[in-house]
């Protein structure tokens, strides 16, 4: 690490100490012979008192000509200041300005949206969007606490892939080398093949879906994590979905405290995230939805409008589970007691945060599998490795995706999952 500055969060333990930060400038303000400036480092806010007493001329008279996110690296005393943020605050002593910034595109006032998103690689300096990521990283830290604490491991899938495991409508075609290939919908039917070989394991990476939608809900780039393990079903495949959403919450809930603050999210809610979560089947849904005067068509996939209707009638995450099998994927398993049934669950988040778990137990069956890849009118030749699995050793498995933008949005509070990610791909947006 650095030696030379010592970072925000750490002045806790330099009360009374002389230090040097590098920071940037995020606001001043003068009173006569005293003026104040608020240091930003990334970890943290500091305000820094600034006295025509203490310090050379040069620099008291350096507020006329410093500006927002002007890079400077201050020295001075930390004093505690229960007024000040953070609880902290730096006597000045010297200032170092290291570059001076052109008038800042983006001052403490309101911006429109496309604004805002044309200048994404500004905005995340700002304390609401910082504060969005730092929870983001919460999640990534305990999804993976969470999986390596019991015994997964964790397998790469690949980006590029030879086909399709969500839907031929959603897929991004590129070359390659003379034939085509597609980039990854999901690491699911990799996650499958490493089951096989290490019994429970987990992939985590970026997935994209050409999907022509403009809802706050979908991003053309965004990021899953897909667990998968050997010898489960589907109530196996539930408990442990249930399990790992808990953790994540309440995780964040005690981690994550000031930003959810700095959010002004309302945590009641979150606080009702625990074990055992409400299960219903999609018929059991459907009827909700008539009871709630919904126009909505038995059979039919659930719509968002429809997941917040059902999501809205419980006070913690809802697992809807035995979809139609005619809306699903061909390797989802058919329920041995209903065929026209799929052992598939997806997870709806409350507040109207929509789907934010889906996935099933697999299709273990040779013969079946063969005859839904012929009825979705895909070629066999490209699956004749998953096919292998079922060959060599098939065992019933199940898995789930968690999609990490809809996470994120749900446990901040967010309206958009544009804000849930660094730097967003929609279906109009590929800059910067």
């Amino acid at each position: 690490m650095r030696k030379e500055y010592v970072f925000v969060e750490d002045l806790i333990n330099h009360v009374g100490d002389e230090v040097t930060l590098a920071g940037w400038l995020y606001n001043k303000r003068s009173s006569g012979k005293i003026w104040f400036l608020l240091l930003r480092d990334g970890t943290g806010l500091v305000q820094g008192v600034v006295s025509k007493k203490e310090v050379a001329e040069d620099v008291f008279t350096m507020k006329d000509r410093i500006t927002q996110e002007t890079s400077l690296k201050v020295t001075g005393v930390v004093n505690t200041d229960d007024r000040a943020p953070g609880g902290f605050e730096l006597w000045v002593k010297d200032i170092q300005v290291v570059q001076v910034a052109e008038e800042y595109p983006i001052a403490l006032k309101e911006h429109g949206t496309d604004f805002l998103m044309d200048h994404r690689h500004l905005w995340i300096r700002t304390p609401r969007q910082n504060a969005t990521l730092r929870i983001r990283h919460e999640i990534v830290r305990s999804i993976r606490d969470f999986y390596d604490n019991r015994g997964f491991t964790l397998v790469d899938a690949p980006i590029f892939t030879p086909s399709v495991c969500e839907g031929t409508t959603t897929l991004f075609e590129t070359e390659y080398f003379g034939s085509k290939a597609y980039l990854t919908q999901s690491g699911q039917l990799y996650m499958e093949a490493a089951a096989m070989a290490f019994g429970k394991v987990y992939c985590f990476g970026p997935t994209f879906r050409a999907e022509k939608s403009k809802t706050r809900r979908h991003l053309t780039e965004f990021w899953m994590v897909e667990p998968e393990v050997a010898y489960a079903n589907l109530d196996d495949n539930m408990d442990l979905a249930e399990e790992f959403v808990e953790y994540i919450v309440q995780r964040v809930l005690t981690k994550k405290k000031e930003e959810l603050e700095i959010l002004e999210r309302d945590t009641s809610s979150l606080e009702k995230v625990q074990q055992p979560f409400p299960r219903i089947s999609y018929d059991e849904a459907v009827a909700i939805l008539k009871n709630n005067q919904v126009d909505f068509a038995d059979g039919a996939d659930f719509g968002g409008t429809d997941e917040t209707v059902i999501s809205k009638q419980f006070d913690r995450p809802v697992m809807v589970h035995r979809y139609p099998a005619a809306i699903k994927a061909f390797y989802m398993k058919e329920d041995p007691k209903d065929s026209t049934k799929a052992l598939c669950v997806d997870m709806l988040a409350p507040e109207g945060y929509g789907e934010i778990i889906g996935g099933g137990q697999r299709e273990d069956d040779l013969t079946v599998l063969r005859r839904k890849i012929e009825q979705h009118n895909l070629p066999e030749e490209a699956f004749k490795w998953y096919l292998d699995l079922r060959r060599y050793g098939s065992v019933p498995h199940s898995g789930f995706g968690l999609g990490i933008e809809r996470t994120v949005a749900w446990l901040c509070g967010l309206q958009h999952v544009r804000e849930t990610i660094p730097f967003p791909r929609t279906m109009y947006r590929n800059y910067p």
